[in-house]
């Protein structure tokens, strides 16, 4: 009888003991900057507790967009928590690209109006890639994470805070 109470205690003990899983990634930023034409702006910084920042600057929500809005003030900085789900898919589509082993630069500038993403991963060890790409066509994988991002403008709970 002691040796069940002694198990069950075991049990219990261990059962109560959550442990949080940790993210391999402790932040991950994506920059877009401007074209000549109407590529959205904006930058994006998502914590590994899911907290995320959104810098809006122009072209992220007009559905008809026009030159006049370089002149209008920028959009605004979103606070927002990037759900359970989407954040799960970031990683994975991380995991995917190898990003440790990615080349820092891609795209030639011979052409003088394609946009510029700018990826940078910190890893909870430490260690960050930066990942600049004009023209956003690198590799297929980190297209696919471009295309990720701006999706999350629109896919989440955003609060303007400026």
């Amino acid at each position: 009888m002691k040796y069940l109470l002694g198990l069950c205690a075991f049990i219990f003990l261990f059962s109560c003991n959550t442990q949080k899983i940790q993210s391999k990634y402790s932040k991950i930023e994506y920059e877009a900057t401007p074209c000549f034409g109407f590529c959205p702006v904006f930058k994006m910084t998502i914590n590994a507790d899911r907290t995320a920042i959104f810098e809006a600057e122009h072209f992220n929500f007009t559905k008809t967009p026009s030159k006049d809005e370089f002149s209008k003030p920028r959009e605004g900085t979103f606070k927002g928590t990037i759900t359970e789900a989407d954040y799960q898919k970031l990683v994975a589509l991380l995991d995917g690209l190898d990003v440790k082993n990615l080349k820092d630069k891609y795209g030639e500038r011979n052409i003088s109006d394609m946009p510029t993403s700018y990826l940078r991963v910190n890893m909870a060890d430490g260690t960050s890639k930066n990942i600049e790409d004009y023209g956003k066509r690198g590799t297929e994988k980190l297209s696919e994470i471009y295309k990720f991002f701006e999706e999350l403008r629109h896919n989440q709970k955003w609060t303007k805070v400026k």
